[in-house]
């Protein structure tokens, strides 16, 4: 009868068995050095039981690396799950959803083309043209406002525009007349004259906070400066027909304009004008390949030189350079592009169309494939705009409604930085660089405190004097960092020692 006992092979126990030792723990055991705990602490619970769940499951409780014995046998059962294959998670698409989060009623939206009727400014305040009158949407406190009402014979009101700290609110009426309004009075801040020989505006965009550059319906772009006598500063002669569209970039130096000719136009402001002319700019490039009006307008906010352009009857979605005027992409939207709107913190976009569908679109970009489409209106999306908060999009269409979208992802707050949290590294920036280079072997030297540094300088006249008053300004230059002191390196009197 055959024992039930297992056998069990014994070595010679100066004699190691390689069969049953762990090469990898051994190379673990040798090469991982030791580090007790200096500071004396104890390691809580949960360190403690994750250090045994883990000598268990990869160790295997081994604390010897020779062996001189075979290894007991262990049930499968007994040992930890740990060596199922890991699944790579899949990243989690962002859901958006496909209803409003919340609709108004618009009445009076007009539906025309080539209007600005529709704006968001910085301070979470958002603006609606209805015929003859501007609304406020505060969407802080979630409450609306009647902000002016234009007198009668001079509406209706073609285009608004917030200046970008949000203190006044462009508008723009139907008989030419264009007024800033202070939006917490509804006064007139400053207004120009009324002029029979103008036409009426129908786009804006603020260069800065207090220039402000107007398209007008026979085809001309100029600058306003409210703080001068004569406000028209600058003019840009390109368009044959009503400019509908105005943008400039980030950085404020190009203009982009569209306009009912079909053409667009990217002017650069910094480019020298002429002589005979001094107030009027040449356009940079001209750009005559859509087939239809040009609305939509917006520059990529992660390529400076980039900006696509939405055709109305084309359906086409164009992406240009603006340093030598080539289309770096076209792509067939489907029906006709109203609006246009970046995302300001990712690289994606979305479109408002008409006929048939009358969707808005989310592109992924530069891939441009579509991410959703959002149905809801039931005529053509005419306007665009984003919260500064980011995540919302607000839409106002000719089915007189104006909806908030949840598209664009939220993006995550950043803790603000604390006035002094880099002074440390500028500290030591600064100290090594005064230690090192005014190390000079001479023969006199002085010493200044300069926020707790101790900063010696030798020097004897010559080049060493030059690079005494790069350390003086280096050290000025910190008042930007909020330290207001000033340092003073001057040379020791002739009877100083050492």
């Amino acid at each position: 009868m055959a024992s039930s006992r297992s056998k069990r092979v014994e070595y010679d126990r100066f004699i190691p068995f390689r069969s049953t030792m762990d090469m990898d723990y051994a190379r673990f055991a040798l090469t991982t050095p030791s580090r007790p705990r200096r500071d004396g602490s104890i390691l809580s619970p949960s360190s403690v039981a994750y250090q045994k769940l883990l000598d268990e499951c990869i160790l295997k409780n081994m604390t010897r690396i020779l062996a001189f014995k075979s290894a007991p046998d262990t049930s499968a059962s007994q040992l930890p799950q740990f060596d199922e294959p890991i699944r790579l998670q899949k990243k989690q698409q962002r859901q958006i959803s496909k209803e409003p989060e919340r609709v108004l009623d618009a009445p009076g939206m007009l539906d025309e083309d080539g209007l600005n009727l529709l704006d968001w400014g910085s301070k979470n305040m958002l603006a609606i043209a209805l015929g003859d009158k501007v609304c406020l949407w505060d969407d802080a406190n979630k409450s609306t406002k009647v902000l002016l009402e234009a007198v009668e014979g001079s509406g209706p009101i073609t285009s608004i525009s917030w200046s970008p700290d949000s203190t006044v609110l462009a508008v723009a009426l139907g008989n030419s007349v264009l007024a800033l309004v202070d939006p917490a009075t509804g006064q007139d801040v400053n207004v120009t004259e009324d002029d029979e020989n103008l036409t009426p505006v129908l786009s804006l965009a603020w260069r800065s906070n207090s220039i402000l550059t107007a398209g007008r319906s026979d085809g001309t772009v100029v600058d306003y400066d409210f703080r001068k006598d004569d406000t028209s500063i600058c003019f840009y002669n390109g368009h044959r027909r009503g400019v509908c569209s105005l943008k400039w970039s980030d950085n404020r130096r190009y203009l982009a304009s569209g306009g009912h000719d079909k053409l667009v136009h990217i002017w650069d402001a910094c480019m020298p004008v002429s002589h005979r002319h001094p107030r009027r700019h040449q356009w940079l490039h001209r750009i005559s390949s859509h087939t239809s009006i040009v609305k939509a307008l917006d520059w990529c906010p992660t390529e400076a030189t980039y900006w696509p352009g939405g055709g109305r009857h084309d359906h086409c979605i164009k992406f240009w350079n603006t340093v030598n005027g080539s289309c770096l992409n076209s792509i067939d939207a489907g029906s006709e592009v109203c609006a246009l709107l970046w995302d300001k913190n990712k690289s994606e976009l979305v479109t408002s169309h008409g006929f048939p569908k009358n969707q808005l679109t989310l592109w992924n970009y530069p891939s441009m494939t579509r991410a959703a489409e959002l149905f809801g209106h039931s005529s053509r999306v005419h306007f665009l705009a984003g919260s500064p908060l980011g995540g919302v999009v607000a839409s106002a269409a000719a089915d007189e409604t104006l909806k908030f979208w949840n598209i664009f992802e939220t993006p995550k707050p950043t803790k603000p930085e604390l006035p002094f949290a880099r002074f440390n590294i500028m500290r030591a920036k600064w100290k090594t660089f005064l230690v090192l280079d005014m190390k000079i072997h001479c023969w006199q030297s002085c010493t200044e405190t300069f926020g707790g540094i101790k900063v010696a300088t030798h020097f004897h006249g010559g080049n060493d004097c030059k690079r005494l008053r790069v350390a003086q300004r280096s050290l000025v230059e910190l008042k930007w960092q909020h330290i207001f002191m000033e340092v003073w390196l001057q040379a020791p009197k002739p009877q100083d020692k050492m």
